[in-house]
């Protein structure tokens, strides 16, 4: 989002015959805070020459996952600057995120599901229909506090209408009982997708509608309350410490930074359009972003949530 500046500009008006009422009146500019949301290290570029990079993670250490989708593969940059290969074959993986206990979710756009690998390495696909179909493409995730993953499931590129689903929602499995149910029923594309720390809310931004949502969060999982969040759509999100939603906001090149009230703090420009965000570093005070053929970081005053 560009930051707006309002001027005013009054031409001062002085006679003798002046109405008594009038007051002198001087040329004002007025400019939207920021708040105490201050980039710390400019923007830098890690690695490039990706073809579409997308869901970034991060580990406990701080080392951030995220993926190459044309190219099947998943990275590791890590905290000591270097960039690695994590998986040569990821089946299309887009949104990635690691739980407490450090297993890597991940969804697997390339074979429609949501599989799960242990820090030992154990393999598992934990989801991969709803009501006997398929899912349309499995995009981006979040971990619960409890441990169940929502999901979202749009569908991009060719044959957009044949949708296995009927429709593009988001989706919820509950570890529990491995029992996956759907949790919207009205939106148009969802994309991405984070919650509170607390389990509390999930937002849900939906490009197909422009429009971003927050939900309150069930204890079985169903969500209930939506309203509108920002009148923006975007791909993924993050979120920091303080509450506050990193947005890569459709069709716009940066990440704009939105209050808990929805009011937006700052954009933070990348030369790519990114795709998505999250905080890494052993510090978590550096916003990793994937954007198109490159990942980048900008260092930041805040630290995320993980």
């Amino acid at each position: 989002m560009k930051k707006f500046i309002c001027t005013i500009s009054i031409l001062m008006l002085w006679s003798c015959n002046q109405n008594a009422g009038e007051q002198p009146k001087e040329d004002i500019k007025i400019e939207t805070k920021t708040e105490d949301i201050t980039i710390t290290n400019k923007i830098e570029k890690l690695a490039t020459d990706f073809k579409f990079t997308e869901g970034p993670a991060v580990d406990k250490k701080g080392n951030v996952y995220f993926t190459d989708i044309p190219e099947n593969k998943i990275y590791i940059w890590t905290t000591a600057d270097s960039l690695s290969t994590y998986r040569e074959d990821s089946n299309g993986a887009n949104g990635l995120y690691f739980d407490e206990e450090q297993n890597l979710y991940a969804c697997e756009g390339g074979k429609t599901r949501i599989t799960r690998t242990s820090p030992a390495g154990d393999y598992k696909v934990i989801a991969s229909e709803y009501n006997g179909k398929e899912f349309n493409r499995t995009n981006d995730l979040w971990v619960n506090p409890k441990g169940g993953v929502y999901f979202t499931d749009p569908k991009y590129g060719r044959d957009q209408d044949q949708l296995p689903q009927g429709s593009m929602q988001v989706y919820y499995f509950d570890t529990n009982d491995n029992s996956v149910i759907r949790v919207t029923d009205d939106l148009i594309k969802p994309n991405g997708l984070i919650g509170t720390p607390d389990g509390k809310t999930l937002y849900i931004t939906d490009p197909g509608a422009n429009t971003t949502y927050q939900y309150n969060i069930e204890n079985d999982g169903t969500l209930s309350d939506k309203s509108l969040f920002v009148e923006f759509g975007g791909d993924g999100m993050t979120i920091d410490q303080q509450g506050n939603v990193y947005l890569t906001t459709s069709g716009q090149p940066q990440v704009d930074v939105f209050s808990p009230e929805g009011k937006l703090l700052k954009s933070i420009k990348v030369p790519e359009q990114p795709s998505n965000v999250t905080f890494g570093g052993e510090n978590r005070d550096q916003l990793f972003i994937t954007a198109r053929t490159s990942l980048y970081r900008v260092g930041l005053n805040k630290k995320g949530v993980q």
